[in-house]
């Protein structure tokens, strides 16, 4: 890839070739002469931004992300006895369905 003064960039047909083939694309050589100039194109407009101005913020978010979750309090909604009256137990232990 070259520098050129009015585009930004020139593309050679190499470079077409192996963004190409990191594409699984199969181009004929109109379609590679095709595509250096469209991402000669692309590449000049990331040129532009290039010389937009740097804020000095250089965050992952644009908008600010806080916690808005409340921290976990521990509770005993059920009573524990009242809950083990309700199931089957054998020797001080919950018996569940049998698996087969």
């Amino acid at each position: 890839m070259h520098r050129n003064s009015d585009l930004g960039v020139d593309m050679d047909l190499e470079e077409v070739k192996g963004v190409a083939w990191n594409a699984r694309l199969k181009l004929t050589d109109e379609e590679m002469q095709e595509f250096a100039k469209d991402l000669e194109d692309v590449l000049s407009y990331f040129s532009i931004l290039d010389k937009a101005p740097d804020t000095g913020k250089h965050d992952f978010n644009p908008v600010p992300i806080s916690n808005v979750l409340r921290d976990d309090e521990v509770s005993r909604d059920i009573d524990a006895e009242k809950l083990r009256d309700s199931m089957d137990i054998y020797q001080d232990m919950v018996r569940g369905p049998r698996l087969t």
